[in-house]
């Protein structure tokens, strides 16, 4: 039965909550340069981007957001945004400060869930000592964050060409919490899993909320088997597909929700394009996109950040050696010497990935890859989190001009 205009309304009311809640609890302050970005860097603008949201034309204080107040927030401290229903005093984009200049937000849903997000009109100061530099911090979070300790239940999904991906839920929640509690997915970026800490943090963080937390580790990561000579990669959203069917026809009476940092951002948003008006997900975000993968590549090359690029290969390189078997009798233009010896991203995608997928040339790839021409077909909540100066997912590669012109193209 088709269901009733009022019954449409509650629908989108609930998603709206629910994506509302994940603004608010979604890090905007961390350590790490590498991952989470909003106004974390002392040197350089951030971006902060909402786009694809409930009709343009509709103002927060005629929205579901209309009863909910939010209190200021200290960027120093960096505590999570807490929502509160102590008050019904409506909210609209009048209401607000102006955004800090520190700050560019853009994008079609501003009027509908910018004035939730109060602490954007506070200035950055950056953390003591370890800010005052991007390399610093990224590497100081690397050594130094603390890793939550969580007890994780592995379901290993056979996906439709025999490969495999490691589904990690958190043990007990599949009794503890209700079905129709908000399901997050998250994808973690290039070579991570359910072991990293930024993966876990924001997993404590969602859990706290009562949501259900599914870490998404593609084929090879996370300890995830690889079962055919095939590994993931920019371009590949088959493996996505799969898996937020599984989740959305498990939890039916859910709201389902993604979260994708760096690489796993990148294949968010190409998945959102891609099934644009036919989307599932409720709402998404997407936390230091590359974006443009041509740009990406070429700045991976430079200075300083020939470190990041050579701990990400051997990662890789480290996945391919204890999988190389699987690929000894590969025909084509495949070598196995070469991938198992990169001493950059760049050499492992020239020998193996583009290869596996199709892709003519590694700038072949990376061209045809780039979630930058995706944005423009999303038809979904999109909030995009980025950082002037992120060494991994530069800025020059935003695609601002798309961002600019989303408006909500699709039903809810």
């Amino acid at each position: 039965m088709e269901p009733t205009s009022t019954e449409k309304n509650i629908n989108r009311k609930k998603k709206d909550d629910s994506f509302l809640q994940l603004l608010l609890w979604v890090p905007t302050t961390p350590l790490s340069a590498t991952h989470i970005h909003i106004s974390n860097f002392p040197m350089a603008r951030a971006y902060f981007y909402i786009g694809s949201a409930t009709a343009t034309s509709t103002p927060l204080s005629s929205s579901p957001f209309r009863h909910r107040k939010l209190p200021a927030h200290n960027h120093r401290s960096s505590p999570p945004l807490r929502s509160s229903t102590n008050t019904t005093t409506p909210l609209t984009m009048s209401d607000q400060p102006t955004p800090h200049p520190s700050l560019e937000v853009i994008g079609g849903a501003r009027d509908s869930f910018l004035p939730a997000l109060t602490s954007l009109h506070t200035p950055y100061h950056p953390y003591p000592f370890i800010a005052w530099n991007r390399h610093v911090e990224t590497i100081f979070a690397a050594f130094f964050r603390s890793l939550p300790d969580i007890k994780f239940r592995r379901e290993c999904l056979r996906t439709k060409d025999n490969g495999t991906v490691a589904l990690d839920w958190v043990s007990g929640d599949r009794t503890r919490l209700s079905a129709v509690a908000p399901v997050l997915i998250l994808l973690p970026g290039l070579t991570g899993g359910s072991q990293d800490s930024y993966v876990r943090h924001m997993l404590v963080r969602a859990r706290s909320k009562g949501w259900r937390v599914v870490v998404f580790n593609s084929r090879g990561c996370g300890k995830s088997p690889v079962t055919t000579p095939q590994f993931y990669s920019a371009s590949f959203l088959g493996d996505m597909s799969e898996v937020v069917a599984l989740v959305n026809n498990r939890y039916p009476k859910a709201n389902v929700y993604a979260v994708g940092w760096s690489l796993g951002a990148n294949i968010l948003v190409r998945y959102l394009g891609q099934e644009s008006r036919s989307c599932v997900l409720s709402g998404a975000v997407s936390l230091c996109n590359p974006f443009n993968l041509v740009i990406a590549d070429e700045d991976f090359r430079k200075g300083f950040n020939i470190v990041y690029d050579k701990s990400l290969a051997n990662g890789l390189c480290k996945i391919f050696t204890e999988h190389a078997p699987l690929f000894e009798e590969m025909d084509g233009e495949y070598n196995i010497s070469a991938a198992a010896n990169a001493k950059s991203v760049r050499e492992f995608d020239e020998a193996l990935t583009r290869v596996s997928f199709g892709f003519k040339s590694v700038d072949d790839y990376y061209s045809n890859s780039s979630s930058s021409d995706s944005i423009k077909n999303v038809c979904i909540p999109l909030l995009c989190i980025q950082a002037a100066n992120d060494p991994i997912a530069p800025s020059r590669g935003i695609p601002r001009e798309d961002i600019k012109a989303t408006i909500f193209k699709g039903k809810r």
